[in-house]
């Protein structure tokens, strides 16, 4: 009996390393990506300037067109007058992960990609000074983006996209609870290094 589930796992086993040697497909891959963030709606009725950030995110494909994806991003909106002062920025920071599916368009080497994910995010509030007078705690966010893999080389692609991030937090100023509910879009350009 113990023979039969030996050769059960050889084969098995060969089969597993056989198809793994055949891809020429790299299943790692790390990526940067930067650029503006636009607020959807007022946090906690104080209108957002358009903002900047960026993200690194590293990609695991486990199958021929998904994968999953995690790293960490920050993002930085100021404004003249809010809740908390004048000339305060919103800095968001955290992580975040999810899944990604990924296909070419016909026979192109350009492909689409769409992520649907999870954030573990904070706000974090700052005078002009740039000191941090408010932190909102990590809270749980999600995030919906999609754009274009354009290979530049064997390994390396440009990756323009558009994220939506939502996250709310409740966090204390000045005695009263204020509910920040953060929705933004960011319009992104990266680039990819698969590995």
């Amino acid at each position: 009996m113990k023979q039969k589930r030996l050769l059960v796992l050889l084969v098995l086993s060969v089969i597993t390393f056989s198809s793994i040697a055949q891809e020429n497909e790299k299943r790692f891959g790390f990526e940067l990506s930067s650029g503006a963030s636009l607020a959807t709606n007022k946090l906690s009725g104080s209108t957002l300037n358009p903002g900047l950030g960026f993200e690194g995110i590293f990609h695991y494909q486990f199958l021929q067109h998904t994968g999953v994806y995690a790293g960490w991003g920050w993002n930085r909106f100021g404004a003249e007058e809010s809740f908390a002062g004048n000339n305060v920025c919103f800095e968001e920071t955290g992580y975040v992960f999810g899944l990604q599916f990924k296909h070419p368009f016909g026979d192109s080497p350009v492909q689409y990609y769409v992520r649907a994910g999870g954030l573990y995010n904070h706000i974090e509030t700052e005078n002009s000074d740039g000191e941090i007078i408010n932190d909102t705690g990590h809270g749980l966010g999600w995030q919906l983006a999609s754009g274009i893999d354009i290979p530049i080389g064997e390994t390396w692609s440009f990756t323009p996209g558009i994220k939506f991030n939502s996250l709310s937090s409740d966090s204390e100023f000045e005695g009263a609870t204020k509910e920040l509910n953060h929705n933004y879009l960011s319009l992104r350009i990266g680039f990819l290094k698969r590995f």
